[in-house]
């Protein structure tokens, strides 16, 4: 049986580890303290070991798989490290440029690095597969059509407060995102915005109740076109892969903003710590609080001004006093992800994921087994 290294036993892994555990497969756990995995999962496995990059060298065999749910700067590190051993990866975060360099070598090797099989970066791709998938199949398909695709996912508090927000990890990562500039498209151009407040717009989000949230674009967009197979050919009229966050958001960080914009250098990237360490102080979720996750993926179609396709994936889910909605979210789709790689069921190389119609069936059928809503809205029948 295929051995599994899952390193990591932070807040947003351990759904995902116990899952594997439950499903008969052989799992080594890695964390930095062993007393915190011990905690998590030691009920149902005894095999939980301190990481190491040396001891996960001399453990990491041929055709093992290492599952990193580590800090961002370590993923790299140890796909190279899998690569000299022979051994599969896996990992929730967007592939980098540094990541993405390696897929010739994962290739030649036959081993897959698998990335962007959380939540968002994961799940949001599933549901796009699906509806271009959809959308191709339907007698609206014309090459001439203009499309217009949005994604939208936020972690937001179930229980709204002042701040109109909660962290469940650090807040530092929130903080350095929002001196990040993104790409997107709108009106059948690139737009360009250096900071995130000055994108913000209203989205009527398609749920069980309908509910209207605050938006802004994420990173950068442009080049997930390619990766959701859009034809260069097709118009695309608008295309943006964004954050979600409760309405009033923008007025309760409005300072928030304000300060981040002066901060600069080593005395600016301080300041982000002591901020980050404030807002963790202020605004956790609380033991046993209900965290929500919402995730809108839409697609349009039109023809001479007129819709001829336009269907929203909508997903709409909340924590328990076990595991936040979040958490779930985000590790057990990296374990089905670590599954199908076992199974062989992933080509080798640098992917994300995939978009074989049983995997994203499989991702999906998943993901409604943990939301409390989830529906392909058809805005044209209702």
């Amino acid at each position: 049986m295929t051995q599994i290294h899952w390193i990591g036993t932070g807040l947003s892994a351990v759904p995902g580890i116990r899952r594997l555990i439950e499903n008969g497969r052989n799992v080594v756990v890695w964390n930095r303290t062993v007393e915190k995995a011990q905690e998590a999962v030691g009920d149902l496995t005894d095999d939980i070991r301190a990481f190491s990059m040396d001891a996960l060298a001399a453990a990491l065999q041929h055709g093992d798989i290492a599952v990193s749910m580590l800090p961002g700067d370590w993923h790299v590190p140890v796909a190279e490290l899998c690569l000299e051993k022979g051994a599969h990866f896996v990992s929730s975060s967007y592939i980098s440029p540094e990541m993405r360099a390696l897929d010739a070598r994962a290739k030649t090797a036959g081993l897959a690095l698998v990335n962007e099989v959380g939540l968002d970066p994961g799940i949001d791709h599933a549901m796009a597969h699906w509806l271009i998938a959809d959308y191709q199949s339907s007698p609206a398909y014309q090459e001439e059509n203009a499309l217009s695709f949005i994604s939208y996912c936020g972690g937001i508090p179930k229980i709204p407060n002042p701040f109109r927000y909660k962290f469940s990890w650090s807040p530092l990562g929130v903080l350095k995102a929002l001196r990040s500039p993104s790409k997107s498209i709108d009106n059948f151009s690139e737009l360009n915005v250096a900071r995130p407040w000055d994108a913000i717009s209203s989205y009527e989000a398609p749920l069980d109740t309908p509910e209207s949230f605050e938006v802004y674009p994420n990173r950068d967009s442009l080049p997930f076109m390619q990766d959701y197979n859009f034809d260069p050919d097709w118009p695309v009229k608008r295309f943006v892969r964004g954050t979600l966050r409760l309405n009033g958001w923008k007025d309760a960080w409005a300072d928030v903003f304000a300060e981040i914009e002066t901060l600069e250098g080593p005395a600016g990237e301080e300041r982000l710590t002591e901020m980050s360490d404030q807002f963790w102080a202020e605004n956790a979720y609380d033991e046993g609080e209900p965290d929500r996750v919402v995730l809108c993926v839409a697609l349009k179609a039109e023809r001479d001004g007129a819709v001829v396709y336009h269907k929203t994936y909508a997903m709409d889910a909340w924590g328990d006093a076990e595991f936040t909605a979040m958490a779930r979210l985000v590790s057990i789709p990296v374990s089905l992800a670590v599954e199908a790689v076992a199974d062989g069921e992933i080509d080798p190389g640098v992917t994300a994921v995939p978009n074989a119609p049983h995997l994203v069936a499989r991702w999906m059928s998943t993901a409604g087994g943990i939301a409390q809503h989830i529906e392909i809205k058809d805005h044209l029948t209702g």
